[in-house]
């Protein structure tokens, strides 16, 4: 499979959206089976369920262990479905006025041949953050499609920003990605980034974040 990485065009937008809103959506599963099978839920379901049986009702030995999954899943789906929803709103919205009209910010994507076609099968983006006297970076919007993982392209494309970077000046380059997307802490890792921090302000409501079991994790690379 022929791989070219490009500037974004105005008409990838309905296939990046696509992209996007897959890419990040569906963390949605293994963020709740990862919460759900960790002892301290397993333990608070099966409390809720006993606690439902001593009150003498099979009913409520179900309902109540349901209702507990339901509010697990339901902070999981809105950290992820939530995020979408903004970004969509936002930076996703018009990313020729984002990314492509000022210095030092740019969008890329990946277009592959598939199936006699060309296709939209990865994206990332770059913007110019001023941290006091220090030019630095931020990684964004890194989404490969389940056709091209392990392929190498979200290297090539990680490799791409830092390349960018380097000749724009910036002295380092930073992102944040969830607890949930260990597979992307990899990739980050091997393109040289340093994990530095690691926080739960996010977005999403505080108790969102914590239903879910997720935090967030920074990582930076010095250029």
């Amino acid at each position: 499979m022929q791989l070219v990485i490009r500037q974004y065009r105005p008409s990838d937008r309905d296939a990046v959206f696509n992209l996007f809103r897959n890419g990040i959506q569906e963390h949605i599963r293994p963020c709740f089976y990862s919460a759900m099978t960790s002892p301290l839920y397993l333990a608070v379901t099966l409390a809720m369920c006993v606690s439902g049986y001593l009150l003498g009702s099979v009913l409520c030995a179900v309902l109540f262990p349901g209702i507990w999954v339901g509010l697990v899943y339901y902070c999981c789906h809105e950290l992820y479905a939530g995020f979408v929803r903004k970004k969509l709103q936002t930076d996703m919205q018009d990313i020729p006025r984002y990314y492509l009209s000022r210095p030092g910010h740019c969008f890329w994507v990946a277009e592959a041949e598939v199936d006699a076609r060309a296709q939209i099968v990865g994206m990332v983006a770059v913007m110019a953050k001023q941290s006091g006297k220090e030019r630095q970076a931020e990684l964004f919007r890194m989404i490969i499609s389940p056709l091209c993982r392990r392929m190498g392209l979200g290297f090539r494309l990680g490799q791409t920003v830092v390349d960018f970077c380097k000749e724009q000046g910036f002295s380092k380059l930073v992102l944040e990605t969830s607890s949930a997307q260990m597979a992307a802490v990899t990739l980050y890792k091997k393109l040289g980034f340093s994990h530095t921090l690691t926080h739960t302000k996010a977005e999403a409501p505080f108790w969102v974040i914590m239903l879910a079991r997720v935090y967030i994790i920074r990582m930076e690379k010095s250029l």
